[in-house]
Protein backbone atom coordinates (compact mmCIF):
# COMPACT_ATOMS: atom_id res chain seq x y z
CA UNK A 1 0.00 0.00 0.00
CA UNK A 2 2.17 2.85 -1.28
CA UNK A 3 -0.37 5.53 -0.35
CA UNK A 4 -0.29 4.49 3.32
CA UNK A 5 0.32 7.31 5.77
CA UNK A 6 3.56 6.80 7.68
CA UNK A 7 3.57 6.93 11.49
CA UNK A 8 6.78 7.17 13.51
CA UNK A 9 6.45 5.62 16.99
CA UNK A 10 9.08 6.85 19.48
CA UNK A 11 9.01 5.01 22.81
CA UNK A 12 11.58 3.09 24.85
CA UNK A 13 8.94 0.47 25.75
CA UNK A 14 9.37 -2.06 22.94
CA UNK A 15 6.21 -3.94 23.93
CA UNK A 16 4.11 -0.77 23.71
CA UNK A 17 5.64 0.02 20.32
CA UNK A 18 4.71 -3.49 19.15
CA UNK A 19 1.10 -3.11 20.35
CA UNK A 20 0.69 0.34 18.79
CA UNK A 21 2.33 -0.90 15.59
CA UNK A 22 -0.21 -3.74 15.35
CA UNK A 23 -3.14 -1.39 16.02
CA UNK A 24 -2.05 1.17 13.44
CA UNK A 25 -0.99 -1.37 10.80
CA UNK A 26 -4.42 -3.02 11.12
CA UNK A 27 -5.85 0.25 9.76
CA UNK A 28 -3.40 0.51 6.88
CA UNK A 29 -0.75 2.80 8.34
CA UNK A 30 2.92 2.24 7.55
CA UNK A 31 4.96 2.17 10.78
CA UNK A 32 8.55 3.06 11.57
CA UNK A 33 9.90 3.18 15.12
CA UNK A 34 12.69 4.47 17.33
CA UNK A 35 13.39 3.75 20.98
CA UNK A 36 14.94 7.03 22.14
CA UNK A 37 14.63 10.75 21.52
CA UNK A 38 17.91 11.06 19.59
CA UNK A 39 17.04 8.03 17.45
CA UNK A 40 13.56 9.48 16.91
CA UNK A 41 15.01 12.74 15.58
CA UNK A 42 17.27 10.87 13.16
CA UNK A 43 14.40 8.63 12.03
CA UNK A 44 12.04 11.61 11.60
CA UNK A 45 14.53 13.40 9.36
CA UNK A 46 15.22 10.28 7.29
CA UNK A 47 11.71 8.81 7.03
CA UNK A 48 9.63 12.02 6.84
CA UNK A 49 6.59 10.48 8.56
CA UNK A 50 3.11 11.96 8.29
CA UNK A 51 2.69 11.91 12.08
CA UNK A 52 4.88 11.15 15.10
CA UNK A 53 3.61 9.45 18.26
CA UNK A 54 6.10 9.92 21.10
CA UNK A 55 6.59 9.16 24.77
CA UNK A 56 7.93 11.66 27.34
CA UNK A 57 9.91 9.55 29.80
CA UNK A 58 12.56 7.55 27.97
CA UNK A 59 16.27 7.88 28.79
CA UNK A 60 15.43 10.92 30.93
CA UNK A 61 12.15 12.17 32.36
CA UNK A 62 12.02 14.96 29.78
CA UNK A 63 13.43 13.24 26.68
CA UNK A 64 10.12 13.41 24.81
CA UNK A 65 9.75 17.12 25.59
CA UNK A 66 13.29 17.68 24.30
CA UNK A 67 12.49 15.70 21.15
CA UNK A 68 9.27 17.65 20.51
CA UNK A 69 11.14 20.96 20.74
CA UNK A 70 13.96 19.67 18.48
CA UNK A 71 11.42 18.48 15.89
CA UNK A 72 9.70 21.89 15.89
CA UNK A 73 13.02 23.73 15.41
CA UNK A 74 14.10 21.55 12.47
CA UNK A 75 13.01 22.79 9.03
CA UNK A 76 12.51 19.23 7.76
CA UNK A 77 10.25 18.12 10.66
CA UNK A 78 8.54 21.24 12.05
CA UNK A 79 5.33 20.62 10.08
CA UNK A 80 4.82 17.01 11.22
CA UNK A 81 1.92 16.57 13.68
CA UNK A 82 3.05 15.33 17.10
CA UNK A 83 0.99 13.17 19.45
CA UNK A 84 2.52 12.73 22.89
CA UNK A 85 1.41 9.61 24.76
CA UNK A 86 2.67 9.44 28.33
CA UNK A 87 2.12 8.42 31.92
CA UNK A 88 4.00 11.45 33.27
CA UNK A 89 0.93 12.82 35.05
CA UNK A 90 1.06 9.79 37.35
CA UNK A 91 4.53 10.88 38.49
CA UNK A 92 4.23 14.67 38.92
CA UNK A 93 1.80 16.82 40.93
CA UNK A 94 1.05 19.23 38.08
CA UNK A 95 -0.52 18.93 34.64
CA UNK A 96 1.17 19.39 31.29
CA UNK A 97 -0.74 20.81 28.35
CA UNK A 98 0.46 21.51 24.81
CA UNK A 99 2.05 24.93 24.44
CA UNK A 100 4.13 26.59 21.77
CA UNK A 101 7.43 26.76 23.65
CA UNK A 102 7.80 24.00 26.24
CA UNK A 103 5.47 21.33 24.87
CA UNK A 104 4.89 22.00 21.15
CA UNK A 105 2.68 19.00 20.39
CA UNK A 106 -0.69 18.72 18.69
CA UNK A 107 -2.19 16.21 21.13
CA UNK A 108 -1.31 15.04 24.64
CA UNK A 109 -2.73 11.63 25.61
CA UNK A 110 -2.51 9.74 28.90
CA UNK A 111 -1.19 6.17 28.99
CA UNK A 112 -2.69 3.71 28.77
CA UNK A 113 -4.41 4.80 25.57
CA UNK A 114 -7.20 2.65 24.20
CA UNK A 115 -6.52 1.52 20.61
CA UNK A 116 -9.62 3.36 19.31
CA UNK A 117 -8.46 6.60 20.95
CA UNK A 118 -5.02 6.35 19.37
CA UNK A 119 -6.52 5.60 15.96
CA UNK A 120 -8.96 8.52 16.26
CA UNK A 121 -6.23 10.95 17.31
CA UNK A 122 -3.91 9.89 14.48
CA UNK A 123 -6.74 10.31 11.99
CA UNK A 124 -7.68 13.70 13.48
CA UNK A 125 -4.19 15.19 13.08
CA UNK A 126 -3.91 13.85 9.53
CA UNK A 127 -7.16 15.39 8.30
Amino acid sequence: MSDAKKVLLVDDDVDLVAVNRAVLESRGYSIVSAHSGPAGLVKARAEKPDVIVLDVMMGTNSEGFDLARALRKDDTTRHIPLIMVTAIHATVPFRYEPDTNYLPVDRFLEKPVAPEVLLNEVLAVLT
